[in-house]
């Protein structure tokens, strides 16, 4: 019996360690998914208390967003990856410090042409005691900023990238608007922002790519893009005619489209947690999240080979 007791523990070991496995972080060629993920959860923890300028742990995400972009291996526009700005907030009389870092990788062949990569790294902050982690709106977006930051300091490319995370997106898009008005490189010299705003999870599989109709010069990038996609790359989300359904002006890319520079925005439909405290680390889907950022990716060696050549 006793013995047969210890067989029946053993088995359950077993079954632990299989499921424990099955848990292991999906792997990328491209990336360090493992890293991909840390930036997530740490972006979005408890201690950050949600990432917004008027709570003061904001200056730890804005520390640790800094680190990661020296660890990227992107360059400084002059001194710092710091782009300072005043927020001002409706009905009060006391002004908050934004901060955008913003780097560069430069390119190859067309150094003097700049496309810009963009994720805002702010969120909502704490109300009635709750904690607005935003794992997904938008330490997604910054997290995957970091990563293909480092992939393509190490793959250089055609045209020069631009890589900003955001600030103040949360509160009007304020840290695009500043960064768009006080641009480091001349305006006609940006031909692209690709924005990125909630890309971890989606029931259906689906990564949207926005700005098509608009600039309808990217439709067949974005066509070609969905052909080698990693996950189900849909077009679309950018029609007028559907009204709150246009995510046009959504998020950051709005400035760069009101200043008449073409956007691509890549984003995922509003799920159960969006803009509430439980949009949380766990709630993230790792698999689909690794291969949006592939997507991404993707997408940025598409148009960098092809864009107005």
């Amino acid at each position: 019996m006793r013995k047969f007791f210890y067989i029946l523990i053993i088995a359950v070991c077993v079954v632990s360690i299989d499921a424990q496995s099955t848990k292991r972080t999906p792997e990328s060629k491209l990336f360090d998914a493992a890293q991909l993920l840390r930036d997530v959860e740490i972006l979005s923890a408890d201690d950050m208390e949600g990432r917004s300028a008027d709570r003061p742990a904001m200056q730890k995400a804005r520390d640790y967003v800094e680190k990661r972009f020296k660890e990227s291996g992107v360059q400084t526009f002059g001194s710092s990856f710091r782009q300072e700005f005043d927020i001002t907030q409706r009905g009060k009389t006391e002004t908050l410090k934004g901060v955008n870092f913003v780097g560069l990788i430069k390119g190859k062949k067309s150094a003097d042409k700049y496309i810009v990569i963009t994720a805002h790294y702010d969120h909502l902050g704490i109300h009635n005691g709750e904690i607005y982690n935003g794992a997904d709106d938008n330490a997604s977006g910054t997290a995957a900023l970091f990563a293909m930051a480092k992939y393509f300091s190490e793959h250089q490319p055609d045209h020069s990238l631009i890589f900003v995370a955001f600030d103040a997106e949360e509160k009007g898009l304020l840290g695009a608007r500043h960064f768009v008005a006080n641009l480091p490189v001349k305006k006609e010299s940006v031909v692209l922002n690709i924005n990125m705003d909630m890309i971890s999870r989606n029931d259906k599989g689906e990564l949207y790519a926005t700005g098509s109709f608009s600039y309808p010069q990217l439709k067949p990038l974005l066509e070609a893009v969905k052909k080698k996609a990693a996950i189900k790359l849909m077009i679309g989300h950018d029609d007028p005619k559907l009204g709150k359904d246009d995510w046009t002006t959504q998020s950051d890319h709005a400035a760069f489209h009101l200043e008449k520079i073409p956007f691509i925005y890549f984003g995922v439909e509003d799920h159960k947690d969006y803009h509430k405290p439980t949009d949380d680390f766990a709630n993230i889907q790792p698999e689909f999240y690794i291969k949006a950022v592939e997507t991404v990716i993707e997408a940025v060696r598409i148009i960098d080979k092809s864009l107005y050549e």
